[in-house]
């Protein structure tokens, strides 16, 4: 199970490791972002395989940024530390804010996905020389409104900003609430009280900031962040009595600072009228995607119902009510679950009660998590093969325990063969694994039997069974 820490100030300088470098041009993909938002979004990271991992909660969901490698860094091995995670947690594996360069990776990873690509969250990316230059007929709008703002301001400069500037940055913000249009929209205030605290940050290296002055008043500021090719505008405001000051301040501020910037990234528009016609206005060469990726096992798609199997000797087929007695019995038999590898006890989490591992297995297929077969001679319950673990990517866990009166005559193997030969065929995973205690050679024997080894720890032999 990964470890995570939440995002503080005093975690930019890790962060920005990762950002400084990446060429995803998304603005989540940054300090600035996770900084700003970290009181709706929650974020949290760690590194794994050379790579930053950010974990978000929103809405009580747990989303995860695509991993940001570092020189060293692999992407694949993140991502599974991700899935594992998930698998271990118990939670949906999400995979949101994916950049489009991302995208096919994971759609040749995961065999069963649901990909959303909202228009609303999408970013506007410009080429950074068409905010420093407005060149040609459709920047005409933007140029006419700089020399209209330069006719009426001649004198008006733009220049850096620093730690400083508090005190002018001050004076700013009370001017600029004396003016402020959406005095009355609390998502509008939320997202101001944001800014100002951001601009209480450019002690720290990782922006830069620049302001357009009227003689000694700040009449427009901006702050942004360099990562890879982009610089990501973080914050843009402006006293609206100043006509034309955006475009002014957008242009002066590309120049000052777009050095060595292929594009400008101005974020999203959050689905506001006004910020979607006056971004759009600017001509971005694209609104970057954002993708969310819900990855779904196998039994979502083809398991409707737990069916029956049939072998030789066995039938295998969903637990019922009055499986219960037998079916408790099972579970509770400790001499035989020391090498079952899980606490059934322990996971419930609560009191044990007469329906309550009944109760467990029909929560895990309703939620399609597992499926617990019921492995019967003569219609009697002798055990349980438990397919589970469903990695997303084709893989799932296999384990089976048979009770003692029916021990060492060979039920085990046949039931599990029988319920991976389903898993591959009918269920069409690519890959059904299993593990054994190294001291269970009942186990280990039978394993051998219907699987391929694959290797070993201190503590587990590993086997699989492919297609």
């Amino acid at each position: 199970m990964l470890h995570f820490k939440s995002v503080t100030k005093q975690d930019g300088t890790k962060l920005r490791k990762y950002y400084q470098n990446c060429n995803y041009g998304l603005c989540e993909y940054s300090v600035g972002t996770k900084l700003m938002w970290r009181t709706s979004l929650h974020p949290t990271w760690t590194e794994v395989a050379g790579c930053l991992v950010v974990r978000n909660t929103h809405n009580g969901q747990v989303l995860f940024d695509y991993p940001v490698p570092g020189p060293e860094g692999d992407e694949d091995a993140a991502l599974e530390a991700i899935e594992n995670d998930c698998l271990e947690r118990n939670v949906p594996l999400v995979i949101s804010v994916v950049p489009e360069c991302k995208a096919p990776h994971l759609l040749s990873r995961y065999p069963y996905c649901r990909v959303s690509n909202i228009r609303t969250w999408r970013d506007y990316v410009y080429y950074c020389q068409d905010l420093q230059l407005f060149a040609g007929r459709r920047y005409s709008g933007q140029r006419n409104h700089i020399n209209k703002f330069r006719s009426k301001w001649p004198d008006a400069q733009f220049r850096q900003l620093t730690a400083a500037d508090r005190e002018v940055i001050q004076r700013f913000w009370a001017d600029y609430e004396a003016e402020f249009p959406k005095g009355d929209n609390a998502k509008a205030r939320d997202e101001l009280n944001l800014a100002k605290k951001m601009l209480n940050m450019l002690d720290k290296p990782w922006f830069v900031a620049g302001g357009m002055f009227d003689g000694d008043r700040l009449i427009a500021l901006s702050l942004a962040e360099k990562c890879g090719e982009t610089l990501i505008i973080h914050i843009e405001k402006a006293l609206y009595s100043y006509a034309g000051v955006y475009p002014t301040l957008v242009q002066a501020f590309a120049g000052a600072f777009g050095q060595g910037c292929q594009w400008i990234n101005r974020e999203d528009d959050a689905a506001d009228r006004g910020l979607r016609t006056s971004k759009l206005q600017y001509g971005p060469a694209k609104l970057a995607p954002k993708y969310r990726f819900d990855p779904q096992n196998e039994l979502l798609t083809y398991v409707d119902t737990i069916p029956e199997l049939k072998t030789e000797r066995l039938t295998l087929s969903a637990l019922t009510e009055a499986d219960i007695p037998a079916y408790n019995a099972l579970v509770l038999d400790q001499d035989r679950n020391r090498w079952w590898g899980y606490d059934d006890v322990g996971g419930l989490g609560g009191p044990v009660e007469e329906r309550s591992f009944f109760n467990v297995a029909d929560r895990d297929f309703q939620a399609r998590q597992a499926v617990n077969f019921a492995v019967r001679v003569d219609g009697k319950l002798i055990g349980e093969a438990v397919l589970y673990r469903f990695n997303c990517r084709g893989d799932a866990e296999l384990g089976c325990r048979i009770d003692a009166a029916h021990a060492g005559q060979g039920y085990g193997t046949e039931a599990f063969a029988a319920v991976a030969d389903w898993a591959l065929y009918k269920v069409h995973l690519n890959r059904v694994v299993a593990k054994c205690f190294k001291e269970n050679q009942a186990s280990y024997k039978m394993l051998s039997s219907c699987m391929r080894k694959t290797g070993s720890d201190d503590t587990f032999f590993y086997f699989e069974k492919l297609v």
